[in-house]
């Protein structure tokens, strides 16, 4: 088996000669792929989801005007494609507004962007979780915009309103399938990619629907429990969790295994 110092992991780069799958692009795939490069792996990004507009942008713009002007106490974001539609939108955010983010995914794509966060669940990083701090946090009636996808279901919104919140609940996008390019497809068939990060459940159906071969070596990491559990029931193998949702946590769990392949492999 060949080696080079490129390719050999060493504790400051235990990626060296792995080479990975983004799932997204934008602010947040530059920053994973910064970090993957800083761990000595080649980071390929392959934005497997994008977001189509609402069929209601009016109800959106509306939206962020009034978002924009300090109509709400708060603003909920509940994944990272949000914080896409935010920044196309170039939306602002007042200072006299808070923003909660469902996880830490949500939280590094909205400060990638230049957003701030003032809330991440401490536990359950999912849409009741968020609710239910937001509730212990805000006794009083609070106005809140509530920024989802079209699929998303009302947890959220209807947690927040029985708990006495004046919620406007406004669809920001739709999610779509983006097909990968001819290369990368072949690169995941043949196990070139090493690994494939899965952050959504959305990108994992789209793992499933655009590599249907996939190595068994290819480790597959999900940044949760929730995500794996939406992976397995989207047909893949789950090989890792992230320990914590966290972007550095998630290449964590990638780094524990061996790299797969002969380090031969890898020239260029």
């Amino acid at each position: 088996m060949n080696s080079s110092p490129r390719h050999t992991p060493t504790p400051d780069r235990p990626l060296a000669g792995w080479r990975v799958l983004v799932p997204r692009g934008g602010p947040w795939g530059d920053g994973v792929a910064a970090t993957l490069r800083n761990q000595g792996a080649t980071p390929v990004i392959a934005p497997l989801i994008n977001f189509a507009p609402t069929n209601d942008q009016a109800s959106l713009e509306a939206a962020l005007s009034d978002l924009a002007a300090g109509a709400f106490d708060w603003l909920t974001v509940t994944s990272a494609t949000t914080v896409d539609v935010l920044y196309a939108y170039r939306a602002v955010l007042p200072a006299s507004t808070k923003v909660a983010a469902v996880g830490e995914t949500t939280a590094a794509a909205l400060q990638a962007a230049g957003y701030r966060v003032d809330l991440v669940p401490e536990r359950d990083n999912s849409a009741a979780g968020m609710a239910e701090q937001m509730i212990s946090l805000e006794p009083d009636s609070r106005r809140v915009l509530a920024l989802r996808s079209e699929i998303a279901k009302p947890v959220l919104t209807r947690m927040l309103i029985e708990a006495g919140h004046d919620v406007r609940s406004v669809v920001a996008y739709r999610t779509v399938g983006v097909p990968v390019t001819d290369k990368i497809a072949r690169d995941v068939t043949s196990g070139r990619i090493n690994a494939i990060l899965v952050t959504s459940g959305s990108v994992a159906e789209q793992v499933q629907a655009q590599f249907p071969r996939i190595p068994d070596s290819t480790v597959i990491a999900a940044i949760g429990p929730r995500t794996a559990k939406d992976a397995r029931r989207a047909g893949l193998a789950v090989d890792v969790i992230a320990e914590q949702q966290t972007v550095d946590s998630l290449i964590a769990s990638v780094a524990r295994f061996p790299l797969p392949h002969s380090a031969d492999e890898f020239t260029p």
